[in-house]
């Protein structure tokens, strides 16, 4: 047998596997790849002092090789003929008008949730940064690079493969405790102290998933092959407004709480999300968008609902 049958058998051999077999065997395969680069660059870091910095390349190989990797796997494994339409990464005017649209969604939800909270008298405002325009520019640049990795990958990637074996509320159920899980990985003194954090994570990535189901059929956008399917305008944009007012805010200083009520309450750690009032905030958006959100983000995956 020749290298090229091997490889087609393995790729059919992936396959046919559920949904978290693939997952695992493709984080598996790129951590395989990475994993001797990055002790090369931990080791060139803390030998030469330049640890930050080679953590930071060293992150940014690993999400290259993700991205490297994205139509390969799903051409050989799926054998869609444009798989990044699949995975929700297209671009035209329509996902440019979500992106946008859910931006500002998430900025002035947060701007309203730090507006109710001053009525309250839970916070109160403060004197800006001087550097507050540059705050605004690089938390925005900071919130879409965000947005869209962490997009691409969890509502994108991870997404789509779990719809192709699951029903549509147990691929949002797996999504969002997956998505909450990994952002989770801490010592179990800090997940006990920031627990409601946990719980934000998992209604926002609920959202998130709601929110690219939520384009309208026939509106999403079409691959080449054919395909229907939603992008991900809505969810980066959503993501991208929830980061950038956070950043605003505190990092431009331009509320500070009072200290009137417990942290639970407006946000452990003076993260607004992280609270009983962030909760709601996400409660309210994810509500909205599965009102408008289609059963899957791929027509061809109508099967099973």
């Amino acid at each position: 047998m020749s290298r090229s049958d091997g490889r087609a058998q393995l790729s059919r051999w992936i396959g046919r596997r559920g949904a978290w077999q693939r997952v695992f065997i493709f984080l598996g395969s790129l951590a395989i790849t990475w994993l001797p680069i990055a002790a090369l660059l931990r080791w060139l870091g803390y030998t030469y002092g330049y640890s930050g910095t080679t953590e930071i390349l060293a992150l940014v190989l690993l999400y290259t090789g993700f991205l490297w990797g994205l139509p390969r796997w799903g051409k050989q494994i799926h054998q869609w003929p444009q798989p990044l339409s699949r995975y929700g990464l297209f671009w035209n005017v329509q996902t440019a008008r979500q992106l946008l649209t859910a931006l500002a969604i998430g900025l002035l939800g947060v701007f309203a949730l730090f507006g109710i909270e001053t009525l309250l008298g839970w916070a109160t405002p403060a004197t800006p940064s001087p550097k507050f325009a540059q705050f605004v520019l690089e938390g925005l640049l900071m919130a879409l690079a965000v947005g869209f990795a962490e997009e691409a990958l969890f509502r994108g990637w991870l997404l789509t493969e779990l719809e192709k074996n699951y029903r549509s509320t147990a691929a949002l159920a797996m999504d969002a405790a997956f998505f909450a899980a990994t952002h989770f990985i801490k010592p179990w003194a800090e997940i006990v102290r920031t627990f409601p954090q946990f719980l934000g994570l998992v209604i926002l990535g609920m959202a998130l998933v709601w929110a690219r189901r939520s384009s309208q059929p026939g509106k999403c956008g079409k691959g080449k092959d054919g395909e229907m399917g939603c992008g991900l305008g809505y969810p980066i944009g959503l993501h991208a407004g929830l980061i950038w007012g956070y950043y605003i805010v505190n990092v431009g200083g331009l509320s500070e709480y009072t200290g009137r009520v417990p942290e639970w309450v407006t946000g452990i750690d003076k993260n607004p999300l992280a609270g009983l009032m962030g909760l709601i905030l996400l409660g309210a958006i994810a509500s909205q968008f599965a009102k408008t959100a289609q059963p899957k983000t791929q027509l061809d995956f109508s099967s099973k609902r």
